[in-house]
């Protein structure tokens, strides 16, 4: 089955072909970055016109390299949720009017689903079940995962997810947009231990995040430095760098804690803030200590992307769902309500 992907619920238009034979044939992104960089974050309308934009061109490009014909494609895949309502319904509308026209099935896609499964399409892929940590700017939780679409959720933030903070704590230090990369590329020149700050939530039993705190005590520590006139580059690094080991820690605690709760010894990161290098060198630490196996996808495929929406869209196609007539996207969709494929 060879299955085209359309992932548009935010600011990236990702599109990709999965062979359920051949696995990845083609895929491709636009980054929506520089458009939205003037006004430090996602504005709704503008991010729906690009996708508006680029969708169909990336489509011929995706066919293109995979060397294959519209007719040649077996059913289509968008992302129908959570996201961005006027994003998603671009992405939604456009696969839904491709695959009537071509006379295809189409399957909705659950974003964090795609996100979950995105590191099966490395080799070797981890085998179920697994505990998964999802990390992206609007998501943090941990899942206890037995089979595609059997997800207990074990815990998830209460506020910020992770990547907000991140976003929101570079903003705040005066970081450009996206804030999230910069701010970790800021704290490779900070220095480990000038400042202390505190690690969310890890005195108490569970496993739910809450970083709100964490950023507000990262704007009180640099107003205080702001204050004695210490404004250097240097003092700001060292800030990001507290922030950043802070919120690392958290989430290998808490991603023990999960490991242990569950008994399982597999680890799946994925989600945007996954491509953290502090962040995987922490779990990768944290996992070999407790002879566990970590797994996560290529950098490429961690933030929102065409391939994980194809790949997931293939797996439920081949399990016989597929969408009628009709466009249903949400904004929020928790992921436990999936159904299973077995």
């Amino acid at each position: 089955m060879k299955i085209l992907g359309i992932e548009s619920s935010c600011d990236e238009t990702g599109l990709a072909i999965y062979d359920s034979e051949r696995g990845l044939l083609a895929h491709a992104l636009h980054s929506q970055v520089k458009l939205h960089a003037e006004y430090g974050g996602v504005v709704p309308e503008l991010a729906s016109r690009d996708h508006v934009r680029y969708l169909l061109p990336l489509a011929e490009q995706v066919l293109k390299e995979a060397g294959l014909e519209r007719r040649d494609l077996d059913a289509i895949a968008y992302t129908a949720g959570p996201g961005l309502i006027g994003a998603l319904m671009v992405g939604a509308s456009t696969g839904r009017a491709m695959a009537l026209a071509l006379g295809i099935p189409a399957v909705a896609v659950h974003h964090m689903e795609g996100h979950l499964l995105a590191p099966m399409l490395e080799d070797p892929a981890p085998e179920f079940p697994f505990v998964a940590l999802l990390v992206s700017g609007g998501h943090t939780l941990l899942a206890e995962v037995r089979a595609v679409g059997e997800y207990k959720i074990l815990g998830e933030s209460l506020d910020d997810a992770a990547g907000e903070a991140f976003d929101k704590t570079a903003k705040l230090l005066g970081l450009g947009y996206p804030g999230g990369p910069l701010l970790a590329k800021l704290a490779e020149q900070g220095e480990s231990g000038v400042y202390t700050f505190p690690r969310p939530m890890i005195d108490r039993p569970g496993l739910k995040f809450s970083f709100s705190g964490l950023k507000t005590f990262t704007r009180n520590t640099w107003q205080d430095a702001v204050k004695t006139g210490d404004e250097s580059e240097q003092t700001k690094a060292n800030i990001a760098r507290a922030f950043e080991e802070a919120v690392v820690d958290t989430l290998m605690i808490k991603s023990r804690r999960a490991l242990r709760q569950t008994g399982i010894k597999t680890l799946v990161i994925a989600g945007g803030v996954g491509a953290n290098l502090r962040l995987r060198q922490g779990l990768q630490a944290m996992v070999d200590k407790e002879r566990a196996q970590l797994f996560y996808p290529r950098i490429d495929f961690c933030t929102d992307n065409g391939a994980m929406i194809a790949y997931a869209g293939c797996l439920r196609m081949l399990a016989g769902q597929h969408e009628p007539l009709i466009i249903n996207t949400r904004a929020r969709w928790p992921i436990d309500e999936l159904d299973s494929l077995t």
